[in-house]
């Protein structure tokens, strides 16, 4: 059986110093009180016969509760994580409102073995980040799209 794999679309815009991209911080009661390596591109898990575009903009929507952005697309490839999941991701170039942000929703145990369900966001905020607190914000798997990013910025696209 194949790996899982997920989708997704990092919004970048340019600064004065450079350039900046929106982060989502992870919902739900594992990530609350942590910020290091608790951000992530707005991403989610799809099945082929899907195309990884088309899931990239359904999570998006589905994840922040607003469509994605038209603009400037830039393929940033795709990175396996620790866990095995390649990811796949697009950089999109937006200005959007950090404000405009309603995140779905997902139901877990919690506390694990209580049998309480309860329901939490799939993010539960959104911050536009420089270079340098995206790294430091990121999973570590994901990284590797920052890099690119400005790889790719750099030269021109």
């Amino acid at each position: 059986m194949a790996g899982k794999r997920s989708a997704g679309l990092l919004l970048y815009r340019g600064t004065a110093n450079g350039f900046e991209v929106l982060l989502a911080h992870m919902g739900g009661p594992l990530w609350e009180r942590r910020e290091a390596g608790a951000w992530s591109v707005p991403k989610g898990e799809y099945v082929p016969p899907e195309e990884a575009w088309d899931a990239a903009r359904r999570e998006f929507e589905e994840e922040l509760g607003i469509p994605p952005p038209e603009g400037r697309c830039l393929p940033l490839g795709e990175a396996r994580q620790s866990g095995g999941k390649v990811v796949t991701v697009w950089a999109v170039e937006s200005d959007l409102d950090p404000e405009r942000v309603v995140p779905g929703t997902f139901e877990m145990e919690w506390p694990r073995g209580s049998g309480v369900v309860g329901t939490f966001p799939e993010i539960d905020r959104v911050a536009w980040c420089g270079p340098d607190e995206a790294r430091a914000r990121l999973v570590a798997g994901q990284r590797v799209f920052l890099e690119r990013l400005a790889d790719r910025l750099a030269t021109g696209g």
